[in-house]
């Protein structure tokens, strides 16, 4: 029986184990080699899907997404958007209605890659709305992951630059291990809503907050 929280102590989570992706990355860097990553991941039954935007400190500007990454179970492919743009073959996957593209947020991401190009979203999985169903009430893939598999996350690198010239080993790590998370997270709450084997704990409110509330 899984002991899940309906909402996870943010300080908790530094005490846990990392979570890292152990399978192959990908760079791409040009329209050719995205064409030849596309067509592998058009045959994949899932992928896990996230983007990394250069952080903008200067009020009232923003920066297009620079990087898309697109995740199977043992392979990540970083898409440097900010190198080749969003290409008709990215445009395909993104349409595509076939596969199923888990992630978080993804209003917000597929917004963002619309200013890069127009395009017409097609099967995505919203983890948000998956593990409210099961009454997990955080939003955060951190707070997410940790609550379900009890490891953490590492977001060091957030607010690095995803515009550098090359991508660090470490920039690449996180990346591919947000994309290939978000398939975690979806395939064990499927699990647990189709077993029924978890049980939720309500995390009572502190009484200050609650008489602040009220």
């Amino acid at each position: 029986m899984v002991t899940i929280l309906d909402k996870f102590d943010k300080k908790e989570i530094q005490k846990l184990p990392r979570a890292l992706f152990g399978g192959k990355i990908v760079t791409v860097i040009s329209e050719a080699e995205a064409e030849k990553a596309v067509n592998f991941l058009m045959t994949q039954p899932i992928l896990g899907f996230d983007t990394e935007t250069r952080p903008c400190f200067k009020k009232g500007h923003m920066n297009l997404v620079a990087l898309l990454q697109v995740s199977t179970h043992d392979i990540c492919f970083l898409f440097r958007l900010n190198r080749i743009g969003l290409p008709d073959c990215l445009k395909r996957l993104l349409e595509d209605c076939s596969i199923a593209k888990v992630g978080l947020s993804l209003q917000d991401d597929l917004r963002m890659l619309r200013h890069r190009s127009e395009f017409t979203p097609g099967t995505f999985i919203e983890l948000q709305k998956e593990v409210r169903d099961i009454g997990i009430e955080d939003m955060s893939l951190q707070k997410i992951f940790a609550n379900i598999f009890g490891e953490k996350i590492a977001k060091n690198q957030q607010l690095s630059n995803w515009e550098a010239e090359n991508l660090t080993e470490a920039q690449q790590l996180y990346a591919a291990t947000d994309a290939w998370a978000c398939i975690l997270i979806h395939e064990e709450v499927k699990r647990l809503k189709a077993t029924g084997d978890y049980r939720l704990t309500k995390i009572p409110v502190p009484e200050v907050a609650a008489a602040s509330n009220s």
